[in-house]
């Protein structure tokens, strides 16, 4: 899913999701989140386009593994491209609400991009375990059994969700399989 988007800031942007020290967040996540929200509009889920893709750019604009503040500091980058763009404001609220991936079930528009964010959980065996690398590669100098720890606890809190996918086409074609992976890793990490 595509919409224009001033060169220079696309430039920005594409420069900043191509950093070396990405593995899972980089340019590859971009695309997939961006064709997930292709896949949702495509199953009937509405949301308003431009500022959703807009911020699908910006969500992890700033990416440092071990930074507390990615989503506000993406947020603000936003705020800082789009100064004159009257979808600024959506576009860094949508981008500061993938701390949580908790959007409200009205928030269509919340709802379309934390789905689309999280749709890697739920592909096949093979691309979630090469995912589940790729998160390990970001945070390579945290010693094992301390990362095995601290991703353990965060795939239990997905687990306890009562859903992962808020939408009903997302909660259809993802749910279930993102659920045997979390539960496989679990099971890995152990």
């Amino acid at each position: 899913m595509d919409i224009h988007i001033r060169q220079d800031i696309r430039a920005d942007l594409t420069g900043r999701w191509n950093e070396p020290h990405r593995h899972h967040h980089n340019r590859r996540h971009l695309d997939e989140v961006l064709a997930a929200l292709g896949t949702l509009r495509e199953a009937g889920v509405e949301f308003d386009v431009r500022p959703v893709v807009l911020a699908a750019w910006f969500h992890d604009a700033v990416y440092e593994p071990f930074s507390a503040t990615n989503e506000e500091d993406s947020a603000d980058l936003a705020r800082d491209l789009l100064a004159d763009d009257p979808d600024r404001d959506e576009v860094a609220r949508l981008v500061e609400l993938t701390k949580t991936h908790e959007p409200d079930t009205d928030d269509r528009n919340g709802v379309a991009l934390s789905d689309a964010d999280f749709a890697v959980l739920g592909a096949d065996a093979d691309r979630y375990d090469e995912y589940a690398g790729n998160i390990r590669a970001e945070f390579s100098q945290v010693p094992a059994e301390i990362f095995r720890t601290k991703r353990r606890e965060l795939l239990v809190e997905f687990l306890d969700r009562p859903a992962i996918f808020v939408s009903e086409p997302a909660h259809e074609r993802w749910e279930t399989m993102a659920r045997a992976n979390i539960a496989r890793e679990i099971d890995e990490l152990r």
